[in-house]
């Protein structure tokens, strides 16, 4: 469909991470492993207030630790908003 590649080809490039929280509780400092070291872009947030949600989020991205986690050779420790997608683009 048009309207979603529009979307991905606007927002974020082809290096992602896709974070999913289907429960209804908020974590902080959340680690989820990454293979390259470097600055995710927070490119959506579906808890943005511009969605009508709460807010939480990671202040436009985060930066990589250089710390090994769940088999990739760095992590990033996001705040993950309840019941939310997040998009993460690796600049």
């Amino acid at each position: 469909r048009d309207d979603v590649s529009d979307w991905s080809s606007d927002v974020c490039s082809s290096d992602l991470l896709v974070v999913v929280n289907l429960t209804p509780t908020s974590y902080e400092d959340f680690a989820v492993g990454v293979p390259q070291a470097g600055f995710y872009r927070e490119c959506l947030n579906t808890d943005s207030s511009i969605y009508g949600g709460s807010n939480v989020g990671n202040g436009g991205g985060v930066n990589s630790v250089n710390e090994a986690y769940a088999g990739q050779a760095h992590q990033v420790l996001l705040s993950v908003p309840p019941l939310a997608t997040m998009i993460f683009e690796l600049q």
